[in-house]
This record gives structure tokens, C-alpha cells and sequence, in this order.
């Protein structure tokens, strides 16, 4: 098999322009690998991807998956193409119906039909809904609680199917929150509209924004704020670097949930921000949003005993300093 700069094989990575998959591709490239990108460019951006190879297209046109792995020896996929906010999923389910399953089952289907055996997929912390116990395992029921949630469980699924009919191994990285930025200051957070805490918090301290809404005090939890595990977005690079090389290794498939076993209240998210920046951060209060759990805080040992996955950067403020740095060089 004809593979990249070291000899390592080709990696599409669906979604690779955007926040997580381009961190993904200057990783891959780091290590040898020859990432592939295809992307829409609905939230992501061309200059993000560097000289990786991008097609611009749907990740459910038929058309583009068969050039795709026509042109390029496929080794295996990675998946980032997801629509993610919690909201606009109880808002539009259909959308996110559309394109994060079907979208999702087309993807695979053409897997299946170019014989390429790995896929590694996003996936994420609110397949759990609200949690039985903290921190959350892999054994966790799932019971999601909005149809973001509902349409990943479904992939994971899908994907439980696919291994045992075709041989289609998969690695399921159950994310809780993703935040910081490239230490290098490369690359970062970039969404239109931003929705995230954390850039969000940091667009104030920088004054492009008025405020940061708090959508909702009453939750059962010390400060009455929704509390979450924060993971820097290159450490959950670094955990897909591993599950591709257990894959590429003939490694069976596998879930993992990926945290740092900690959590933060918006609160405390808050107050850190204003410690690292220094910067006054106007706060107001909103109703809770639909779907939202009051906790979640992963239980990540799996992980650490599985793939040899240790996060380097588990420090709040440290994911707050390298997305402040990214927020002021790019705003």
C-alpha cells in the first residue's frame, strides 16, 4: 500500500477543515500519516487543512466517496462531520437526522463497497443523557436526552452492525467538552455562530462580544450552573492517533470515553477565563436550554489502560491560555 511521508498509509478525514479535524490533520501529518480531506466548507476553512489534499463536497454524495477512494488507497476514515449543537437538534431534529446518520450510513456504505476496513468516529458524551453515576464508563446505560445525542447512539449502532455483516472495524471516541487550541497557535476554535463556552467566554474578554449568557442557575449542582469535563482538542487528537494505529494493528473494535475525569461549572469556567485574561467578563442569566444534563464527567481509565492514552494538557487554564492566545491573534 502506497502510504505518506513515512511510509504510513492515507487517512480521509470527513469534516477536516473545521475545529477538531484540522487540529486532526496537522497531527496525522505529524506523524507520517497523509491525511485526505473532505469537507463542505459550511464551518470549516480551506487555509485550515495546509497542503493536505481537500475535496470539496457532501459527505453523503456517492459521486465524491467514489473519486475519493478511487484516487487515493484509503487506509482508513475519521470521522468530524457531525452537526453538534444540543439546541438547534431539538429545534431541527430532521437536519441532524439527515445528515449525522444518513449522511453517516452513506459514508459507510461506500466503505464497505471500496473495501476500506477502519473507521474512527466522533462521537460524544450525550449518548449518556443524564448520568446514573459520575464518573461516566463505558458501561454507562445510554438514554439520550436530545436528538443530537440520539442520532451519534444511532451511528454507534450502526456501526456495531457493520463490524459483524462486513468486517468494518470502528473506534467510537465518546467526547465530553473540546476546547483549547493548537499550543503552536496554528489553529483553533472558528464556528459561525460560536456556541461553545469557552470562545465564547473568551470573545468577551476580548470585547467582541457584550456578554456570556448562563443558560440556567437551578441545576443540581454545587453553584447551581451545568458542570462538564473539559478535554484540549489536541489531546483528543492524540487519542485518535492511537486508535488508528491499534486499528491499523488489527486491533478489534472498540468505544472509549475520552475526559479528563474532572469538571468545571460554567462558573468556574468563567472565573478562570477572567483569571488567565485578566479581562472583565460581563455575565447574564438565560433559561436552561432544552437537553441539557447537569453533569458530565468522564471516567477515561479505559482509555488510559487501552490505548496508552495520557491528556497532556488537563489544566483548565492551560486550555484557556492556548484558546486565548488563538482568540488574539485571529479576532
Amino acid at each position: 500500500m502506497r502510504g505518506g511521508d513515512a511510509g504510513k498509509p492515507h487517512v480521509l478525514v470527513v469534516g477536516g477543515a473545521g475545529y477538531i479535524g484540522s487540529h486532526m490533520v496537522k497531527r496525522l501529518r505529524q506523524a507520517g500519516y497523509a491525511p485526505v480531506v473532505l469537507d463542505n466548507l459550511s464551518q470549516g476553512r480551506r487555509a485550515a487543512v495546509g497542503d493536505a489534499p481537500l475535496i470539496v463536497g457532501e459527505l453523503g454524495d456517492d459521486s465524491v466517496l467514489n473519486v475519493i477512494f478511487q484516487a487515493w488507497p484509503i487506509a482508513a476514515v475519521m470521522h468530524f462531520a457531525s452537526f453538534i449543537q444540543v439546541g438547534e437538534s431539538v429545534a431541527r431534529p430532521a437536519a441532524y437526522y439527515y445528515n449525522n446518520v444518513n449522511n453517516t450510513l452513506a459514508l459507510l456504505q461506500a466503505m464497505v463497497r471500496h473495501q476500506v476496513p477502519r473507521f474512527i468516529f466522533s462521537s460524544t458524551a450525550a449518548i449518556f443523557g443524564d448520568p446514573d453515576y459520575l464518573p461516566i464508563d463505558e458501561r454507562h446505560p445510554k438514554a439520550p436526552l436530545n436528538p443530537y445525542g440520539r442520532s451519534k447512539w444511532m451511528v454507534e449502532q450502526m456501526l456495531g452492525d457493520f463490524d459483524v455483516a462486513y468486517g468494518l472495524r470502528s473506534c467510537c471516541l465518546r467526547y465530553f467538552n473540546a476546547a483549547g487550541a493548537d499550543p503552536e497557535g496554528e489553529l483553533g476554535e472558528c464556528h459561525e455562530p460560536e456556541t461553545h463556552l469557552i470562545p465564547v467566554v473568551l470573545q468577551a474578554a476580548a470585547g467582541r462580544r457584550r456578554s456570556v449568557t448562563v443558560f440556567g442557575r437551578d441545576y443540581a449542582t454545587p453553584d447551581g450552573t451545568c458542570i462538564r469535563d473539559y478535554i484540549h482538542v489536541s489531546d483528543l487528537c492524540d487519542a485518535h492517533l492511537l486508535a488508528l494505529e491499534s486499528l491499523l494493528d488489527g486491533g478489534a473494535s472498540s468505544r472509549f470515553n475520552l475526559g479528563n475525569g474532572v469538571g468545571y461549572s460554567i462558573n468556574e469556567v468563567i472565573e478562570a477565563a477572567r483569571r488567565v485574561t485578566g479581562a472583565p467578563i460581563m455575565v447574564i442569566d438565560g433559561p436552561r436550554r432544552p437537553g441539557d444534563p447537569a453533569r458530565l464527567v468522564a471516567d477515561p481509565a479505559l482509555a488510559h489502560e487501552t490505548l496508552g492514552w495520557t491528556p497532556r494538557f488537563s489544566d483548565i487554564d492551560a486550555m484557556i491560555g492556548h484558546a486565548w492566545a488563538w482568540e488574539r491573534r485571529t479576532g
